[in-house]
């Protein structure tokens, strides 16, 4: 089990930007895919970005992309989302997860059951 805190949200006006971080217990992240989802109340959770081990490949739902960009530092054991041009819709919890799970990325990453580890969530508000 590997252990996840996720950083960086709060309070921000539509059309600006946050930078959600995940730092992770172990020093081998690595061996970790790695994952973005999202829960808004009396919603369940909804992918939001999910990226390989090694950064080689990464996907991000329809309604984030062009917007959002996830990103990792596998030697500093964190996980990013770069979140830009954000809208009130994008208000929920945000959950950092990680899976083993390595080789099965291609057919399992945008699914919550994929991932086994996950971190307590951040609050994201975007209101005026």
């Amino acid at each position: 089990q590997v252990r996840l805190v996720e950083s960086g949200g709060g309070l921000v006006l539509p059309g600006g930007s946050l930078r959600l971080s995940c730092a992770a217990s172990e020093d081998t992240l690595s061996s970790y895919s790695m994952a973005w989802f999202r829960q808004a109340p009396g919603k369940e959770r909804d992918f939001v970005a999910s990226i390989t081990w090694n950064s080689g490949r990464a996907v991000h739902a329809d309604s984030v992309k062009g917007r959002f960009a996830i990103s990792r530092e596998n030697a500093k054991n964190r996980l990013y989302l770069q979140m830009n041009s954000l809208k009130p819709e994008d208000t929920a919890v945000y959950y950092c997860a990680a899976s083993r799970d390595r080789s099965g990325w291609y057919r399992g990453a945008m699914e919550p059951t994929f991932y086994d580890n996950w971190g307590q969530g951040i609050q994201v508000t975007v209101s005026s």
